[in-house]
């Protein structure tokens, strides 16, 4: 989840301090397991197993330290798994979990694939990270082929606790002002995120980038206090008020 983009090759690429900032070992870069679980089963279903249909390529972009990639695994056995991410210290760890991780970008030169190379792309917390997403579906969109499969997650904006906490006045939950500390929301973490999405405008978004939206669903967030974890789950029923977006597309 440490991959950023730009509009276009020659184009500068992110200012030095959020490269540092995802260089840093500090931050992280591995999402729920639970998620990944949740996708990695439903792109098991669509591809089918590669003892009928032949080994597919499956790219985990923004792969982070590996871990999402090597927990879905063994639902994609017999499929071509590659690890994708920029950072160099990420990189170096997911190769001690995964037998395929690569640098790239999803701006610049681009991604290090071939038009339409690609049978599904894993997604997993990155758009939230993004100079320019646009540039980065684009990308995305090239190196799958017609009917390839997206798999991606975002937070929610909107998630049921973050209404309540605007009513209130306070910044919300997955909303960052600062790279350096945590300013004005719960938590204290910082992640670097730099956009965030309701159900809505993520359906909008990804539709208008070239790729027909099979499914939107909820899915809960871990840093949720247990006690308000039953909750979290229930809200999942509405994808609009969950805490995260799971959504499968597929290229056009």
């Amino acid at each position: 989840m440490t991959t950023t983009a730009s509009p276009s090759p020659g184009t500068p690429s992110p200012p030095p301090g959020l490269r540092d900032f995802y260089e840093n070992p500090a931050v992280p870069v591995a999402s729920g397991p639970s998620r990944t679980l949740r996708q990695a089963r439903v792109l098991a279903r669509a591809l089918g197993p590669a003892c009928a249909s032949g080994p597919r390529t499956v790219l985990d972009i923004g792969c982070g330290d590996g871990t999402a990639a090597a927990t879905a695994a063994p639902l994609l056995r017999g499929h071509r798994l590659i690890g994708v991410d920029w950072s160099q210290d990420a990189l170096a760890r997911a190769r001690t979990r995964l037998p395929y991780a690569v640098r790239g970008e999803l701006g610049g030169g681009g991604l290090p694939f071939a038009s339409g190379a690609a049978d599904a792309v894993l997604f997993s917390e990155v758009l939230e990270h993004l100079v320019d997403p646009d540039a980065a579906l684009d990308e995305i969109r090239r190196v799958l082929r017609p009917g390839g499969h997206l798999m991606l997650s975002t937070p929610n904006l909107a998630a049921w606790y973050n209404r309540a906490l605007l009513l209130a006045g306070v910044q919300p939950v997955f909303s960052e002002v600062s790279l350096r500390s945590v300013h004005g929301r719960p938590g204290a973490e910082v992640v670097g995120h730099l956009r965030l999405y309701t159900a809505r405008a993520l359906r909008e978004f990804v539709a208008a980038s070239g790729f027909a939206v099979v499914a939107l669903e909820g899915a809960p967030f871990h840093g949720v206090p247990r006690v308000l974890r039953p909750l979290d789950r229930l809200a999942c029923a509405a994808p609009s008020l969950a805490s995260i977006l799971l959504l499968h597309a597929r290229r056009t």
